[in-house]
């Protein structure tokens, strides 16, 4: 058994309980901490501990034993918690965590960050538990298992040659207790313990089961593993003798006679009694009886933890795969059934009717496999509370931090790339729109600021909200830094309008530059990557009352509920929640502007049009604007009026990457693949009025420049 294979379990589950640590940790009450807790991150990090020693890491090893020795006395009640203990702890969690993306990336860990990490957890023991108890947590020297500590007991003299065998690499003989383990749970234990070295014999029930095991691994190695599958509470492993020494339980039930050749030699009589009897001296002697059969392709004890919950590990890329097949098969289900429509229901009632069903069952294929790649948004929230109290602490600011629809889903490869623009979102709220203590109270505010994050599903999109009940958003101190920066802006304009400023490249209305903030960067790297995933940024702000991000994107990428729409004898999608509604513009509500602009007046707001046959010239299409057809339309919190030929219908179609397998389109967000095999471009509202603003502009350039050579000839 090659033990690197399971490399990627651990660093999974090593990542899982340093993210439960972390959130135990910052949950602690110091004055009062809970028991439960204290115990539970004290098993997380003994489980990261022995995996590390399974595997070797043994920087991440000696780490994790120093912490696992201060919180062992945290929870004994031996150390009593304070802000900057628990900041420590914390502090240790981080080196922890780029330890192990140390081993995940194939090399070591930092000596010098390790060294210092481990004189600040030594003198934290000297300062708080006096010099011995300093001692006993030093990490060892060399990389060697230490010999077993003396004990002072008879039994002593009688495990020596054990622990010699050990020593000598010949091997020991171990006795293993399992309490409270199901039949189905104790097989696959049996089974792993087979890996390890001969069974000897085994007996008892599921309230206690007892394996007596011939082995030359250590028994803390053996722990680790069998802890992927049963709680450590639920195993004990004692060392009762070398096979060489190995005796009977009691002189009136003989142990199972042990293999003639072992690890260690011919086996021979001894009256030395077993850790068993030692143990539970009322217990029956163990019976031999043969090990269950190892099933073909069975990998080993970290595999079969999933087999007691009711989740798997997949890899993502195994996911994707099937996406794209269902995707394959919507597409080839979407042609059929045009094929389909064409015939007579009469004649071919059957064939219809198994093709309803057949749409039936691939849009509930679609939709089960769809919701495989969504993710909590708490996966995305449970980074905060850390970020927010380290910060917080830094801007001397008190904050309270609030989650709400931890639960709402969002498609993984949309949660993942969320991180990076809400961080700088909450760091700007911390930073610029949460008063200090002074101001607050000054203002008659709570001197403790509120940052809420919340999600909600609205339609097909997920609304995403950074609140702060801070200052708000200063709307003269923004235009002032707008016009300092060439920017053109008018007294005028809408809040909405001057809000939106904030995300100019460069913008920064702060006074002085931090390590915070300060730089007039990262705003506008925010909006881009939103807009990358094909949503947008809105901003509301009260002064004096604080200020609202949202943050809208659709569930998913995958697959789009769309409007066909035809501009000459071409087809495209509009994304429907882009779409509000559609109108026969009349002569009397368009308005033309300055240049060749036109605005088209719905219910007393005034939208930009925008010209699809103009934008992405498109030939033989109507071209007079009474004649055509407005769909009204929103993108990046603004509405258009797109002019389109026709409204073909409503469909839900698989999105296909258009850079991947093309290239960058102006105006274009991606495609997809029709029922009749055509290729249709999905229309990028914002960009499009982008691409039509800039065509204009030429156009109208153009002529300018015309008229000026006809008037100098």
């Amino acid at each position: 058994m090659d033990i690197s294979d399971f490399y990627d379990t651990f660093f999974e589950e090593a990542e899982e309980l340093l993210a439960d640590m972390e959130r135990l940790l910052l949950d602690l009450d110091v004055d009062d901490p809970d028991v439960e807790e204290l115990n539970a991150i004290f098993r997380a990090a003994h489980s990261i501990k022995g995996g590390a020693g399974t595997f070797g890491f043994t920087v991440l090893q000696e780490t994790t034993h120093l912490l696992e020795n201060l919180l062992d006395h945290t929870r004994r009640g031996e150390l009593s918690l304070r802000r900057d203990i628990v900041d420590t702890f914390l502090e240790t969690k981080d080196m922890l965590h780029d330890q192990l993306d140390a081993y995940r990336n194939g090399g070591e860990p930092d000596a010098e960050a390790f060294e210092r990490i481990s004189r600040v957890l030594q003198q934290m023991a000297l300062d708080e538990l006096g010099q011995q108890q300093a001692l006993t947590q030093a990490p060892p020297v060399d990389k060697a298992p230490a010999p077993a500590p003396a004990v002072s007991t008879p039994v002593q003299s009688e495990l020596e040659p054990a622990m010699q065998a050990v020593e000598e690499g010949k091997g020991q003989r171990l006795s293993i207790t399992l309490t409270g383990v199901s039949d189905k749970d104790r097989a696959l234990l049996v089974e792993e313990l087979e890996h390890f070295g001969t069974m000897v014999s085994q007996s008892g029930d599921t309230e206690r089961y007892q394996v007596t095991l011939d082995s030359s691994e250590s028994k803390d190695d053996i722990e680790v593993v069998l802890c992927f599958i049963i709680e450590p509470e639920q195993l004990s492993i004692e060392v009762a003798a070398a096979p060489a020494v190995a005796a009977s339980a009691t002189a009136e039930t003989p142990v199972a006679e042990a293999p003639a050749e072992s690890a260690s030699g011919p086996a021979e009589a001894s009256t030395v009694p077993t850790a068993e009897a030692v143990s539970d001296p009322d217990s029956a002697a163990p019976k031999a009886e043969s090990a269950p059969a190892r099933p073909a392709g069975k990998a080993g004890g970290k595999a079969a933890k999933g087999s007691e919950s009711s989740t798997i590990r997949v890899p993502v890329d195994k996911v994707d795969q099937i996406i794209n097949l269902v995707g394959e098969l919507i597409i080839t289900q979407s042609m059929l059934e045009q094929t389909a429509s064409d015939l007579d229901i009469v004649s071919h009632g059957p064939l219809v009717n198994g093709m309803n069903l057949l749409q039936r069952n691939a849009r509930d294929l679609q939709e089960a496999v769809m919701s495989i790649r969504m993710m909590p948004m708490d996966y995305v929230f449970s980074r905060f509370p850390r970020l927010v109290r380290d910060l917080a602490a830094k801007l001397g600011k008190d904050v309270e931090l609030v989650t709400e629809g931890k639960s709402t889903e969002l498609d993984k490869s949309l949660i993942e790339r969320i991180i990076d623009p809400l961080t700088h979102l909450v760091r700007n709220s911390l930073d610029h729109g949460l008063e200090p203590r002074e101001k607050r109270e000054a203002a008659g505010k709570p001197t403790t600021g509120r940052l809420t994050l919340s999600a909600q599903h609205q339609g097909g999109n997920i609304l995403i909200e950074v609140i702060d009940d801070g200052a708000g958003l200063n709307r003269d101190k923004i235009l002032a830094k707008a016009r300092s920066s060439g920017i053109a802006v008018t007294d005028t304009m809408s809040d909405d309008d001057v809000w939106q400023l904030i995300f100019a490249p460069g913008f920064s209305t702060a006074e002085q530059v931090s390590d915070v903030s300060g730089r007039g960067v990262g705003m506008d790297v925010v909006k881009r990557n939103i807009q990358e995933m094909g949503g947008h940024v809105e901003i509301l702000s009260k002064t004096g009352q604080g200020t609202t991000t949202r943050i809208v994107l659709p569930l998913t990428l995958a697959i789009l509920d769309g409007m066909s729409i035809r501009c000459g004898r071409e087809t495209f999608l509009l994304p429907l929640n882009a779409v509000l509604e559609s109108l026969q513009p009349q002569p009397e509500d368009i308005y033309s502007m300055a240049g060749d602009d036109q605005l088209l007046k719905v219910r007393d707001e005034y939208l930009p049009i925008i010209a699809l046959h103009h934008a992405l010239d498109v030939t033989d299409a109507k071209t007079e604007l009474t004649e055509a057809i407005a769909v009204i339309v929103q993108g990046e919190g603004r509405r258009y009026a797109l002019l389109v030929d026709d409204l073909v219908g409503q469909q839900q179609v698989v999105v296909k990457n258009l850079e991947t397998n093309y290239r960058k389109v102006p105006g274009i967000s991606a495609a997809t693949i029709l029922g009749d095999g055509s290729v249709a471009l999905i229309l990028d509202i914002a960009d499009l009025h982008r691409l039509d603003r800039r065509k204009s502009q030429q156009r109208h350039e153009a002529k300018r420049q015309h008229l000026h050579e006809v008037s100098l000839v």
